[in-house]
């Protein structure tokens, strides 16, 4: 992809990565309120289903639509030019908020709920934006700029969550109004910030050909990477039960309005920030990247299993201290794989724990709003129990790895 302003490129792909994250994080606290205290109405009562599993339905959804979409857009991008194909999926997710925000005016929970999956589908794009990161090499080094696009994600997570909890003071609807408008803004930052690339030459294969080409799920049939991608998974699995069910807690303990569950948000994210930017680097040459994976997967396991004990003072400091141990997992264990498995391709492997993490927030939603049944505080006990197995599938793959017959034989693994 030929860089004609390497620097403003990066802003711009800095600035979608803020804006269209904040986007997608904008209903969550909105969503847990509205199902579990709201009006009774046709859309949190569909068919005279629990609020709770139709709250689980609709956040399975955009996940399910974010795994399709990641493992589709990024080969169409490759083929047909990211900046065209992340425009044209820009408009399409902003056409998905404006859909959603019509379904709540309506009450109609069918097209609230296809409406989130096509959303999902279309936000999808946000990996084309890290792979305009990565085109920049070696004008911009390629490990700083992912770097800093990853940091501005936490920011989006931060920023969403905040906004959408004061928004909800205009109605719910404005939430997706908003966040339809917050697309736009990315679409325009494209337009003007990141150059035309040029697709590939030659045939363009089919959708179905791409998308079986570009499959980064295929990778866990490798055996070298199944037991890394496992932990991966479970580790999702731990992280996803905290994300998606924590309102549920909040709502439920304390009586949480959408702006105190923003509040909590700004707490995790916020050490999540500071950890990924200043603290990780320094943790990693001090302890080494596989025993600060397993440390932060164990602590965060911890923080979990506890954080139902909490009350209104600790819980803050509890969040704060949750958000350290997700950064520390998520700041190293990328590298670690991208490290050792080069050889598979840069962008399958980043692909495959991005298409974990979605996948996890699929399974989630689903058993979690079958566990919060029974009490939301299972769920984030749930969570914390796919830590600790995640952590122990971990310490059992490193000490495999450290015989030399199995590091040779992982060096020695095909290229696909």
């Amino acid at each position: 992809m030929p860089i004609a302003n390497p620097r403003t490129t990066l802003l711009a792909v800095l600035l979608v990565s803020l804006v269209g994250t904040a986007g997608i994080a904008l209903p969550y606290p909105v969503l847990a309120p509205m199902f579990l205290e709201g009006p009774t109405n046709d859309l949190t009562h569909f068919m005279g289903m629990p609020p709770k599993l139709l709250l689980g339905l609709v956040l399975a959804l955009f996940p399910l639509g974010l795994l399709l979409g990641s493992s589709v857009i990024g080969g169409l991008s490759d083929h047909f030019g990211r900046k065209r194909v992340l425009m044209s999926t820009l408009l399409l997710a902003s056409i998905g908020y404006a859909l959603s925000a019509t379904a709540l005016l309506q009450q109609n929970f069918i097209l609230f709920a296809v409406a989130r999956f096509l959303t999902g589908v279309c936000q999808g794009n946000i990996a084309i934006a890290r792979a305009i990161a990565a085109d920049l090499h070696p004008a911009i080094d390629r490990t700083r700029a992912l770097s800093l696009a990853m940091a501005c994600t936490y920011a989006g997570w931060l920023l969403g969550p905040l906004s959408g909890g004061y928004l909800v003071t205009l109605g719910v609807d404005a939430v997706f109004w908003f966040a339809g408008l917050a697309v736009i803004v990315c679409t325009a930052l494209v337009q003007f910030g990141i150059q035309a690339d040029r697709p590939l030459a030659g045939h363009r294969p089919s959708l179905l050909t791409l998308a079986r080409a570009q499959n980064s799920l295929a990778l866990w049939k490798e055996p070298a990477i199944f037991p890394l991608a496992l932990f991966n998974l479970l580790f999702c699995l731990g992280v996803n039960a905290f994300y998606e069910f924590y309102p549920f807690w909040l709502v439920e303990k304390f009586g949480f309005a959408p702006h105190q569950i923003a509040w909590n948000t700004v707490a995790v994210t916020g050490t999540m920030i500071a950890t990924s930017a200043l603290v990780v680097p320094a943790m990693q040459r001090r302890f080494g990247s596989t025993a600060l994976v397993l440390k932060g997967a164990l602590a965060l396991g911890t923080l979990l299993l506890f954080l139902p004990l909490a009350g209104l003072i600790s819980v803050y400091p509890v969040f704060a201290l949750i958000g350290i141990g997700i950064a520390t997992v998520n700041g190293v264990f990328p590298a670690l794989m991208s490290e050792r498995f080069e050889q598979f391709g840069q962008g399958r492997i980043m692909g495959l724990l991005t298409a974990n993490f979605c996948l996890a927030s699929v399974i989630i939603a689903l058993v979690g709003s079958g566990v919060a049944l029974v009490g939301s505080h299972w769920s984030l006990v749930l969570g914390a129990l796919l830590c600790f197995a995640g952590a122990a599938q971990f310490a059992w793959q490193r000490h495999r790895t450290a015989s030399p017959r199995l590091s040779s034989s992982i060096a020695k693994s095909p290229v696909h």
